[in-house]
């Protein structure tokens, strides 16, 4: 799947703001809105989205868990 859908599908699960979600992932508020507009993240970045969503998504189940 490619980046920009698990981006959308990851602000719509967690209720995140598209600003903060950029912030977050990768310190750069506009970054879902310029892939929205059709920017492509070169494969570091890439890297650097998928890892933040995984430990975000860990971290929240740890805390359903707890």
């Amino acid at each position: 799947m490619h980046i920009n859908s698990l981006v959308e599908r990851f602000l719509h699960e967690h209720t995140m703001p598209p600003t903060v979600f950029g912030r977050l992932a990768a310190r750069d508020p506009r970054l879902v809105l310029d892939m929205r507009m059709g920017r492509e993240l070169r494969p570091a970045m890439v890297d650097q989205v998928r890892d933040f969503m995984a430990q975000y998504r860990a971290a929240t189940q740890m805390k359903r868990v707890a």
